[in-house]
């Protein structure tokens, strides 16, 4: 199992650098890092993260490539959200992020909000990346529920200047399966994260990606020479198993896996289990 020193322990950022790129949508913050000559391994967050939940995807895969933790639009050191935004936003500051970079191309990995934008971001822009991975997302619209839940937890950030600690409650609903709750303490310490986040921010969030969202499977039906992997957790109750398996059978030749016993944040909930399967991944591909 990966070593676990501190939830919040930074020491592993010894060397890393930080950037910070002005975009369409802000200044977007970033972290450089790993082997400066290496194939760019690029990481987005879910909300209510920043680019620090890949800490155990950086220490893995740091000594073969060039690795670059991206705190998504309103979240870690980034600018305020104060707009609604969707994935075509997202997909163009990305852009914006490679280019300011000199960066041609990528892997592309995300979780949730990440997960939807390594989906159809070969839809936008074929040409920027080698392949990408999306876990823990969804191309679907949001159901009645989610909705109404999401909607009703935007309306109590935007009312608030720090964030309430009822976001940890919100967050380990969200976030943690039964194995989790059962058997990984540090994994439930580290859902006080959302803590750190500007509740305002993390309110447009909500109604842009998660609330707001399209239905994108006739979007990625048009990806065909991009390799796609899409990862669901077995027990991820924000988007199961079923939807994430549509999602990658609406891509032609995508790949689909499942991370048993792991929730909605598979990449910090189980991180073994995550490098594992990209590392097989990347094993296939010429980068």
């Amino acid at each position: 199992m990966a070593d676990v020193i501190s939830v919040f322990d930074e020491g592993w950022l010894e060397g890393v650098e930080d950037r910070k790129i002005r975009t369409r949508l802000g200044v977007i913050h970033v972290r450089l890092g790993g082997t400066p000559d290496g194939p760019v391994l690029l990481f987005w967050p879910s909300l209510m993260m920043d680019g620090t939940m890949w800490r155990y995807q950086y220490e893995h895969f740091k000594t073969r490539y060039r690795i670059i933790l991206l705190d998504s639009p309103g979240h870690g050191q980034s600018d305020a959200l104060r707009k609604n935004i969707d994935l075509k936003d997202s997909a163009d500051v990305l852009v914006e992020v490679l280019d300011a970079l000199g960066v041609d191309k990528i892997v592309l990995i995300g979780n949730s909000w990440g997960g939807m934008l390594a989906g159809v971001f070969p839809a936008y822009y074929p040409g920027r990346v080698h392949a990408t991975i999306g876990m823990n997302a969804t191309a679907s619209l949001p159901t009645t529920y989610e909705s109404i839940w999401a909607t009703s937890l935007a309306t109590f950030l935007s009312l608030h200047e720090r964030m309430p600690k009822l976001i940890v409650t919100a967050a380990t609903n969200a976030f943690a399966g039964p194995t989790a709750r059962a058997t990984r303490p540090e994994f439930l310490q580290f859902l006080s994260f959302p803590l750190r986040d500007d509740p305002k921010s993390v309110a447009w969030a909500l109604r842009s990606i998660l609330i707001g969202r399209r239905d994108e499977h006739s979007l990625l039906a048009t990806i065909t020479d991009t390799p796609v992997m899409i990862v669901a957790g077995e027990e991820d109750s924000q988007f199961p198993v079923h939807v994430v398996r549509r999602m990658a059978e609406a891509i032609p030749n995508g790949r689909f896996e499942i991370i048993k016993y792991t929730g909605h944040l598979a990449a910090r909930e189980n991180p073994d289990a995550v490098n594992a399967l990209i590392d097989d991944f990347l094993s296939g591909l010429t980068l």
